[in-house]
């Protein structure tokens, strides 16, 4: 379920940025018909827009938690690891556990999303959930984010399955009134920077250079390793976001793991029917965020010479960074 690239045209048209639009640099879009680059990052219009909002209108709180990422890099899964870690104490009876009755989006809302409509960031701001997921990159962030010393999580995924996944899950959303986007295309777009919220390797270099800087207030995490090392990944999580497991607390870690799973999420009723409203113009319907879940699933869409190609630009973008990818 998603809107036509017209309309969300026509909804953003009407604002005082229509004029800057016009000067900005455009490419192919993958959902929509454009990506517009913003200060070297690549966004739709939708996107964009939310950039602006919230540089504009978000004032961060010391106890606020930022689960940061490139678009699909595991985002629905980390936000059900987060929001469960974070509320381990209120809701210890997994039976009943909020999860289960709404999905990983509603419980932490995309900040660019939820700031755009007044109303509901206000519900939420007073709501006292300190907890907002975002993909807007690390120097696009509002000053009041690096300043007051909220945490950030960001989560590291191999380009060539977030390749995949994002061709996947665009071409599920894209408008029918565009023509076909096969993987080949969004190769080229990909290896170019030309993605959402991308040039994915600047997404991740930012990101990782703050985490080396700023260790206290800013984890770097792979999604990787939470697929290969679970119990040690959500122990270091817990103890970055000073919900420490305490000796004697295996269970509950495994607890978590089990409750925020992929298999496990995919299969709720509210992640098979449910949708997400992230606009006035906008909804996904939430099955559409659930596809494998899987580390090297690139090797049924891409071919070794597109593989070779992603792995030597990455280890071109990020080799000298100390990252070890």
């Amino acid at each position: 379920m998603s809107v036509s690239q017209s309309k969300e045209d026509d909804e953003y048209t009407k604002n005082d940025d229509n004029d800057m639009l016009t000067n900005l640099p455009k490419e192919k879009g993958w959902r929509t018909e454009h990506l517009y680059q913003y200060k070297s990052f690549w966004l739709s219009l939708g996107a964009l827009k939310g950039v602006k909002r919230t540089q504009q209108c978000f004032k961060a709180q010391p106890t606020d938690i930022l689960l940061a990422t490139s678009p699909k890099s595991g985002t629905t899964w980390f936000k059900a690891l987060i929001y469960a870690i974070m509320n381990r104490d209120r809701f210890d009876d997994i039976s009943s556990h909020p999860l289960l009755t709404k999905g990983p989006h509603d419980r932490v809302p995309f900040l660019e999303a939820i700031i755009q409509n007044e109303v509901s960031y206000n519900d939420y701001r007073t709501s006292s959930s300190p907890l907002f997921a975002t993909h807007i990159p690390y120097s696009l962030l509002p000053t009041s984010v690096k300043s007051f010393g909220c945490k950030i999580v960001y989560v590291f995924r191999d380009p060539k399955d977030v390749l995949v996944s994002n061709w996947n899950f665009m071409t599920k959303l894209r408008s029918k009134d565009l023509p076909s986007f096969p993987i080949e295309d969004a190769f080229d777009l990909f290896c170019k920077g030309v993605s959402h919220y991308g040039p994915f390797w600047d997404h991740v270099s930012d990101y990782w250079k703050a985490s080396l800087e700023n260790p206290d207030r800013v984890l770097f995490l792979t999604y990787e390793d939470m697929k290969k090392n679970p119990n040690v990944c959500v122990t270091k999580l817990a103890k970055f976001l000073d919900k420490s497991f305490c000796d004697g607390e295996e269970d509950q870690v495994q607890e978590i793991i089990k409750l925020c799973s992929f298999d496990n999420l995919r299969n709720l009723e509210v992640n098979q029917t449910g949708v997400q409203h992230f606009s006035s113009q906008f909804a996904i319907e939430n099955r559409h965020f659930f596809r494998k879940g899987e580390v090297g699933d690139w090797r049924n869409h891409l071919t070794v010479e597109m593989a070779q190609q992603l792995d030597q630009i990455t280890k071109q973008k990020l080799g000298g960074t100390g990252f070890n990818c």
